[in-house]
């Protein structure tokens, strides 16, 4: 892996990890599903204006086409959809601990339900994750945590799993930069609705909202996006997907900086856990290849 590729993963595991404090500053002030709602209108025009310029057509194939409107609904609507609901109850840094479980729950379903093969450290890693999770929740529990948000995230990232599974491959073909773009207007339109049958919109306008919202769409939503397939393209998405173990660390320290979220040491030493159990699946995945 060369040097170039190391500082794409480091900012793109900061970049992804970043979202979920901006996205608690944002449901401070505003209504969660309308904000997001609006964050994906800004951000599919402008990917598929630059998807545009760069000559990508919006001619897509029916696996494609597949993957779109899946990757939309389910990541788009629903993972980041209940995040932003739940964010409204609890913090920053337990939302993204949840959320970072994603390539272990890949793994497990992959393992149980595709019958892929995961060698002995694969396994130990899910063990691994587990038992990390269970020690921060078991810290949390004890501290009050909003429940019904935990749920909610809960939710999320089994419905991100789902969509990873399901569109593996699929946006093979070129045309990366339209399909992200198009994904992004698909959870537009799902969280659109989503927002008529359950909200009433509500902003308290502030520069902190502001910078936050723009933030939020700028770089978690597109510059993060546009260097994953960057990445995935220059070193393959196994090796690519090894810089999720950073995730948990930085989501949890960017909230502590930036929000002044408390950390306790079981925080600490589950977050660990959790790092190093992702590390071991995606170091046992790469191995197999």
């Amino acid at each position: 892996m060369d040097t170039r590729a190391i500082v794409a993963g480091l900012a793109f595991a900061l970049m992804w990890s970043s979202a979920f404090t901006s996205a608690r500053i944002i449901v401070a002030e505003a209504t969660p599903l309308a904000a997001l709602t609006l964050r994906y209108l800004i951000s599919g025009v402008i990917g598929i204006a630059i998807a545009r310029v760069l000559g990508q057509s919006w001619h897509l194939t029916p696996t494609q086409w597949r993957a779109t409107i899946v990757f939309g609904v389910l990541q788009n609507a629903v993972y980041l959809g209940l995040n932003f609901v739940a964010m409204q109850t609890i913090e920053a840094s337990l939302a993204a601990i949840i959320a970072s479980t994603m390539p272990l729950l890949v793994a497990l379903a992959g393992w149980l339900f595709l019958k892929e093969r995961l060698r002995p450290l694969g396994v130990a890693g899910l063990i691994a994750g587990v038992a990390g999770v269970g020690v921060i929740m078991g810290a949390r529990l004890g501290g009050g945590v909003d429940l019904y948000g935990v749920a909610l995230c809960a939710i999320g990232v089994v419905a991100l799993t789902i969509a990873t599974l399901s569109v593996r491959g699929a946006t093979s073909g070129g045309n990366f930069l339209m399909i992200v773009g198009l994904q992004m207007l698909v959870g537009c339109v799902t969280l659109g609705l989503a927002t008529l049958a359950f909200e009433t919109p509500q902003m308290t306008p502030s520069w902190r909202l502001a910078a936050a919202f723009v933030y939020t769409t700028v770089v978690p939503g597109l510059a993060a996006t546009f260097v994953w397939f960057w990445l995935v393209n220059r070193i393959g998405a196994t090796r690519a997907a090894t810089f999720h173990f950073l995730n948990p660390f930085f989501g949890v320290a960017i909230a502590a900086l930036l929000l002044a979220e408390p950390l306790g040491p079981r925080d600490l030493i589950g977050v660990a856990i959790i790092a190093l159990g992702i590390l071991a699946v995606q170091i046992s995945r790469q191995s197999k290849r």
